[in-house]
């Protein structure tokens, strides 16, 4: 009830928008159910973070105004935090790591932010931030864990219940620390306790769910970053709280449903959501894939659209699997005069998206070949048994994400002869220098063996790195890895690296 009449009683339309809940027209055809679109796209820093930056700097005493705000963020919360402050006639200093993208520190000075750029990680701005809070007397603006920047994300859910009076069988809420599901968790369960509340995190980064499974709060060795504006590691502690008690419960969407989702969004609006923005709509459609039909409509949160354009080629990649549309195979065929040209005809007119071979020495070569269905789950399984009937050796690799990420670029390479390799795949922050900093840091003691180096515009880069280590040193190795700080996956026993690459 507290929650409520702070909602209620939210500042937020000094410089928020009423944004529109528009129905997604051609997804809820595909879908058989009635899908709506809240667009926090459309505010004036095309993210709901307005909201409960407002609210919460808006409330303070003259004294806080007078000394300024502090925030630690490298997207959406700095702009909020920004733009609010200008709004007011307020100093704010807005921490972003070294790592953050341009297109992003260039935002936060045009809405009047003092950008102060510090560490590789949010984890050293956020640090930072309290720092400077305590030096300069500067009110720290958290992100989600606060009182007042939650009922000031709560006011969306007033306006998707004022807009949408019918029939709702469930709402679909974007997670990261918690602070928007707070939000429209304790509006809607007061209002319309038969609408279902649901929390939707990245597969790599969920952080809220691990915590209501477990009882209490947990941190998370490691989180994904490539929907960086939910990739939070452990949730707040008030937001827990609240979530714990209201949200009916909490689903996940991998990197390829985000994408496809990103794709949904972008064919009914012509909007490029961020992939946190997109996440909520990911959610609802594993949801009703689960569920099948039902009277009440389905209506996804997005969130925000802070898209770096060099991410999209990326997302382009991806989304055909997402949606379910596509299906990378690994195709073993004898490596015999015509068998190519057979294996081809024996795909028929299915659209090919991808098709990579090389002539190899040996009984057997391997094709990595990327086919478009109408509807994979279905189709794909007919075309697998068709082609292990003529004799082929299939493996779907459509989950795979070194094969995604990597192999598929590097079909063809093979060194003869080569023993004691190890493969990695890593991720470390994206800054100048940073591929130096990472070669260094593994050091010279080993022979690197293989590598491939992929950047998607984010703000962290993706490394497939080969090493010639002997089986007697592997526990130096490991040590060394550790001290590294990066995370990493051994695909050493990856299948499709030890189709495509690995040494025969």
């Amino acid at each position: 009830m507290r929650y409520v009449r702070e909602i209620l009683d939210a500042r937020v339309y000094d410089v928020a928008a009423w944004t529109p809940t528009d129905r997604m027209v051609r997804l809820s055809g595909r879908l058989g159910r009635d899908v709506f679109l809240k667009r926090e796209d459309l505010q004036p820093v095309f993210s709901f973070k307005i909201r409960g930056a407002y609210n919460k700097i808006s409330s303070l005493s003259e004294a806080e105004r007078r000394a300024g705000v502090v925030c630690a963020s490298a997207g959406n919360h700095a702009q909020g935090v920004a733009l609010s402050a200008k709004r007011l006639g307020i100093r704010a200093v807005v921490v972003m790591p070294v790592t953050t993208p341009t297109i992003k520190v260039d935002a936060v000075r045009h809405f009047g932010g003092e950008v102060a750029l510090n560490g590789d990680t949010f984890d050293d701005a956020y640090a930072y931030a309290r720092t400077l809070g305590s030096e300069q007397g500067l009110t720290f603006i958290h992100p989600y864990d606060d009182p007042d920047v939650i009922a000031g994300q709560g006011t969306i859910a007033v306006e998707i219940l004022q807009q949408h009076p019918g029939p709702i069988e469930a709402i679909f809420v974007p997670v990261g620390g918690g602070g928007l599901a707070a939000g429209v968790a304790s509006y809607v369960k007061f209002l319309r306790p038969d609408v279902k509340v649901i929390g939707v995190e990245p597969a790599d980064a969920a952080s809220m769910k691990a915590a209501i499974e477990s009882g209490s709060r947990v941190t998370l060795d490691r989180v994904g970053l490539f929907a960086d504006g939910v990739a939070v590691r452990q949730a707040g502690e008030e937001t827990f709280r609240v979530c714990r008690d209201l949200l009916d419960e909490v689903v996940t969407a991998d990197t390829d449903e985000i994408c496809g989702a990103v794709k949904d969004i972008f064919e009914d609006t012509r909007v490029l959501a961020e992939p946190a923005g997109a996440l909520s709509l990911a959610g609802l459609k594993t949801y009703a894939a689960r569920n099948g039909g039902g009277d009440g409509a389905l209506i996804a949160i997005n969130s925000g659209a802070n898209m770096n354009f060099d991410r999209l080629r990326h997302v382009a990649e991806r989304a055909e699997l997402g949606e379910a549309r596509e299906v990378l195979f690994a195709v073993t065929i004898p490596e015999v005069r015509g068998s190519y040209r057979r294996f081809v005809e024996m795909i028929g007119g299915r659209t090919i998206t991808e098709f990579n071979y090389r002539a190899a020495t040996g009984p057997d070569a391997h094709v990595f070949v990327g086919l478009k269905f109408a509807d994979a789950r279905r189709e794909k399984a007919e075309l697998q048994a068709a082609m292990e009937a003529e004799g082929y050796r299939v493996l779907d690799i459509s989950a795979d994400e070194t094969a995604k990420l990597h192999i598929r670029y590097m079909v063809g390479g093979r060194m003869p002869g080569l023993t004691d390799e190890v493969v990695l795949r890593c991720e470390f922050p994206e800054r100048p220098g940073a591929l130096a900093k990472f070669l260094d840091a593994v050091g010279t003691d080993w022979s690197i063996t293989l590598f491939h180096y992929r950047n998607h515009g984010a703000d962290y880069g993706r490394v497939l790195v080969g090493l010639k280590v002997p089986q007697d040193d592997r526990d130096r190795f490991r040590d060394r890895l550790a001290a590294l700080g990066y995370p990493y996956e051994d695909e050493t026993e990856n299948p499709a690296y030890a189709l495509f690459l690995r040494a025969p």
